[in-house]
Formats: C-alpha cells, sequence, structure tokens
C-alpha cells in the first residue's frame, strides 16, 4: 500500500507511527516518539517505522426531530428497512459508509476509515434526511470507536508476553488464537498474533496511536528469536 507521507513532528532516533487511511492512502500523519527505558537495544541507526492501518471509524450522531422510518424506507435510495429491530439501514457509495438510524432520530454511522472521512459520511447522510422532508439538524456528532489494524516487524512470544504482563494480558489459546491486553486510561484493548499482527480498538484515531506506542517496547522484549 501506497501512502502520501506527512512531515514529522520531532526528529528524534525511536518508533515512527504513521495512521493511514485504507481507502484515502493521502490522509495520513507521522508520529515519533523517544525511546522508552526498556531493555530494547533502539541505536540512532536503527528506527523503527510501523504503519496503523485505520480500517473501521463508527460515529455517532442525533437528528433532533423524529424520524418515520417509513417514508425513509419508501423514498430513500439504498436502504434496508428492518422493523423487527426497529431501524432502517442506508448506505452511502461515497464515502462508504453503513448508516443505522432509529426514529428517535439516533444515527450510527460505520465503514468509513479515517476521522474526517466519517464527518463527511454522517453530513452527507443528514442532508440526504432533509431531503426526504425531514427538519434535521446535525447536532451531538462523536467518534466513538475506531479499529485499526498494524504488523510489527517480528513475531511475538505469547506465553511470555502474557505472563510478563498480567493481569492486564490474558490469552487464552483454546478459545482464541490472540492474547488481549487492555489500556484502562485510553480505554483501548489491543489483541495481539503470534505472527506480529495487531489490532487495535480505541476511542479515536490518536489513543489508537498512543496504545500501539505504548505496547510496542513490551512486544519487543517478547519477540521470537530469529532463525
Amino acid at each position: 500500500m501506497s501512502a502520501a507521507e506527512g512531515p514529522l513532528r520531532h526528529m528524534c532516533d525511536g518508533l515512527f507511527l504513521r495512521c493511514v487511511s485504507v481507502s484515502t492512502p493521502s490522509v495520513s500523519w507521522y508520529e515519533s516518539v523517544r525511546p522508552r527505558k526498556t531493555p530494547s537495544p533502539m541505536e540512532p541507526n536503527n528506527d523503527v517505522a510501523l504503519d496503523i492501518i485505520i480500517t473501521n471509524v463508527v460515529a455517532v450522531f442525533r437528528t433532533r426531530c423524529h424520524l418515520n422510518l417509513r417514508t425513509i424506507a419508501r423514498e430513500g435510495s439504498n436502504v434496508i428497512y428492518k422493523p423487527e429491530v426497529g431501524k432502517v439501514l442506508m448506505k452511502l457509495r461515497k464515502p462508504r459508509i453503513t448508516a443505522s438510524i432509529w426514529s428517535s432520530g439516533k444515527i450510527i454511522c460505520t465503514g468509513a476509515t479515517s476521522e474526517e472521512e466519517a464527518k463527511l459520511g454522517a453530513r452527507r447522510l443528514a442532508r440526504c434526511l432533509q431531503k426526504l422532508g425531514f427538519k434535521v439538524k446535525f447536532t451531538d456528532y462523536k467518534v466513538v470507536n475506531v479499529l485499526a489494524v498494524c504488523t510489527m516487524p517480528f513475531q511475538i512470544q505469547l506465553i511470555e508476553f502474557t505472563k510478563n504482563n498480567r493481569p492486564i494480558a490474558s490469552y487464552e489459546p483454546e478459545l482464541h488464537p490472540a492474547a488481549s491486553y487492555r489500556i484502562k486510561n485510553l480505554k483501548a484493548t489491543v489483541q495481539i498474533f503470534s505472527t506480529g499482527s495487531i489490532t487495535v480498538t480505541g476511542p479515536n484515531v490518536q489513543f489508537v496511536a498512543t496504545a500501539v506506542e505504548q505496547i510496542y517496547p513490551l512486544l519487543f522484549e517478547c519477540k521470537m528469536a530469529a532463525r
């Protein structure tokens, strides 16, 4: 995957993070992190650059008006009416998002691959509802969840990682192939696979990037020896 490179915030040795949107590669930013005091032998000529690929951004907003779901289902485009759960699904093509719409005016948007794309999609959805005759006011918008993936440049010994980081880390290989690591202050959860691949969920992109920054030295301590 190619991506346009943004300016580095600090020219310092250590770990360099880049957040990249899957669908819009031009949306990216860098953050450099000074090495922590760990056994990691990070030399000035041994910097590490990681791509954090944003795969899903979930956002919510309210319309401040009642929405007639039957009207939306009858007159709207790309909609699926689900009366059994009291909501309508509406899909947009640009940006590619899916919205769950309730009659109360609460709307949840999923599928965006950047915070900018999520807000653009939410606003376009609000405009679609306005065109259907609803007096929509775009209010209380916020990003509530971000899912991202990242690949470490090494494989990881999950049992050793779990032992070193209990009780924050847990690993039950008979139930799931990944170890789980929770960062309470960031409200983030990291799923770690032995291959070096990790998935991160958090309340926003910045917290996801910070979670990767915090867990990298812990993973480095438990990397598998090169064969």
